[in-house]
C-alpha cells in the first residue's frame, strides 16, 4: 500500500520547486492594483499634511467657549482647499469647513450642530469636550518618512489609498509569476456543445486560471489535452518553452489504467503521492525540461481545493508574500469526516453575537470531490482534523476566507 503523507509534509516537497522572484519593476500606483510590493513604501508627506478641521463648524479659542453658552462674531471663512489663514481677535471666530486648514489663532472647532447663527454672530450652545476638539493634527495618521506598507504586502484598495494619501505615486512591485494551466482527459468538452455519453464540460482549467489571476499570477491557459502520452509530452514541451515558472495539470493523477499524467511524469522522474486529505488524495509533481509541474486530481472540487492547499502557497512564495492565515471558528451544523484524513470543506461563514465565526457546509454533499457547485456559494474553506470522524455544532474548526 502506498504511504500517505501529511498535508504539511507534501507541501514541504512542493515549496522547494519554486523560489521568490527578487526582480522588481516600478509602476504608476494607478496601474499597480493587485500587485505585490517589492520594497517598503515610506510616506512622502505627513498625513494629514496640516492641522485641519474634522467638522463643518467654527474655528475658535477653547478658552472663549469653555464656559458656553457663548456668543462670538464671525469674521471670516475657510473652505476646504483654501490657503488663507484669517486672523480673529478676542470674541471672534472663523467659519470653517471639513478638511480646511485650522487658522493659527484657533485651537478648537465647534461643530455647526452645537451652534445657532444670527447675522454675523454665532451662539455656541455647549462647551467643547476639550481643547483641540474636532481638530485633526498634522501627522497624526502618519509622519513623512514613516512606513506605510511593507515589502510583500498586496496592493489592495486599502493599501493603494494609504500610499496615495501619503504622497507616493510610483511603487516597486514583483513581476507576476507566469503559470500555465492545462486540463487533461478525453472526456472534456470546452465549447459548450451538447454532451455525448461519457463527456463532461471542462471547468478545472477555467477555475484554476481564475484563482491564479486572483492571487496575482499571469496565466497561460492551454487547451485540454487528451489521454495520449505523446500528446501530453508535446504539450508539456511547448509549455516549458513558453517561459512559464510553473505548470499546473489536472486529471490523470491517480492509479487508474488511463491516468496518463501519472505515467508520463513518473517516466520523467516525477513523484506521485497519496496525501492524508479529503478531497484530493492523489497528488504529484515533476520537473519537465527545467520547469516544475504540479499534478492535481481531476474531480472539480478536488482540483480547486488542492489548489488552495498546494498551489496557492507556491504563488505566494514566488511573490515573496505571506499566505492567507487560518482563523478559529466553530461548526454551525453536523457532518461526518473520514478517519485518518484531513477534511477540507467549502463553507458559509457568519458571525455570532458573541464574536465567534461560524462555519456551515456550503453544499449538502459537503466535500464530495465532484461537487463543484459547492464552491460557487462558499465564503471560505474549513479543515477538520484527521482524527475527527463526526463534527457537531459548536466544535472547533480552522477556516480561511476565499
Amino acid at each position: 500500500m502506498r504511504e500517505l503523507l501529511g498535508v504539511e509534509e507534501y507541501l514541504d516537497e512542493l515549496l522547494v520547486l519554486v523560489r521568490p522572484d527578487e526582480r522588481s519593476e516600478v509602476l504608476p500606483l494607478a496601474a499597480a492594483f493587485g500587485r505585490v510590493l517589492a520594497a517598503d513604501v515610506a510616506a512622502a508627506a505627513s498625513v494629514p499634511a496640516f492641522d485641519n478641521s474634522a467638522m463643518d463648524g467654527y474655528a475658535v479659542r477653547f478658552a472663549e467657549v469653555a464656559g458656553a453658552p457663548a456668543v462670538l462674531r464671525v469674521v471670516g471663512d475657510v473652505p476646504a482647499g483654501s490657503a488663507d489663514d484669517p486672523d480673529a481677535g478676542p470674541g471672534e471666530c472663523v467659519r470653517i469647513m471639513t478638511g480646511a486648514p485650522l487658522p493659527a489663532f484657533a485651537d478648537t472647532v465647534v461643530p455647526v450642530e452645537d451652534t445657532r447663527v444670527e447675522d454675523d454672530e454665532v451662539s455656541v450652545l455647549a462647551p467643547p469636550a476639550r481643547r483641540g476638539a474636532h481638530v485633526r493634527r498634522a501627522g497624526e495618521d502618519v509622519d513623512a518618512g514613516d512606513l506605510v506598507a511593507p515589502a510583500g504586502a498586496a496592493l489592495t484598495p486599502g493599501v493603494v489609498g494609504a500610499v496615495a494619501a501619503a504622497g507616493v505615486r510610483t511603487v516597486a512591485v514583483r513581476p507576476r509569476p507566469v503559470v500555465a494551466v492545462c486540463a487533461t482527459g478525453d472526456e472534456l468538452v470546452t465549447d459548450g456543445s451538447a454532451l455525448r455519453r461519457g463527456q463532461v464540460h471542462e471547468s478545472n482549467a477555467l477555475a484554476l486560471a481564475a484563482a491564479l489571476t486572483r492571487d496575482g499570477a499571469e496565466v497561460v491557459a492551454a487547451a485540454p489535452v487528451g489521454d495520449r502520452p505523446a500528446a501530453l509530452a508535446a504539450r508539456l514541451d511547448g509549455l516549458a518553452a513558453s517561459g512559464c515558472a510553473l505548470v499546473v495539470l489536472t486529471g490523470g493523477a491517480s492509479v487508474g489504467a488511463y491516468d496518463v499524467v501519472r505515467d508520463v511524469l513518473t517516466g520523467a522522474g516525477g513523484t506521485f503521492r497519496h496525501v492524508r486529505v479529503q478531497p484530493g488524495k492523489p497528488q504529484g509533481w515533476a520537473w519537465w525540461r527545467g520547469v516544475p509541474v504540479v499534478s492535481l486530481p481531476g474531480n472539480p472540487l478536488s482540483a480547486s481545493l488542492s489548489y488552495e492547499l498546494f498551489v496557492r502557497p507556491l504563488v505566494d512564495r514566488m511573490l515573496g508574500r505571506p499566505g492567507p492565515g487560518w482563523l478559529p471558528a466553530v461548526a454551525g451544523a453536523a457532518w461526518t469526516s473520514p478517519q485518518g484524513r484531513r477534511q477540507v470543506v467549502p463553507v458559509l461563514l457568519s458571525g455570532e453575537d458573541d464574536g465567534r465565526l461560524v462555519a456551515r457546509p456550503a453544499h449538502r454533499r459537503g466535500s464530495a470531490s465532484h461537487v463543484v457547485t459547492s464552491l460557487a456559494g462558499a465564503d471560505g474553506i474549513a479543515v477538520v482534523a484527521e482524527d475527527v470522524t463526526a463534527v457537531e455544532p459548536g466544535d472547533a474548526l480552522q477556516v480561511r476566507w476565499l
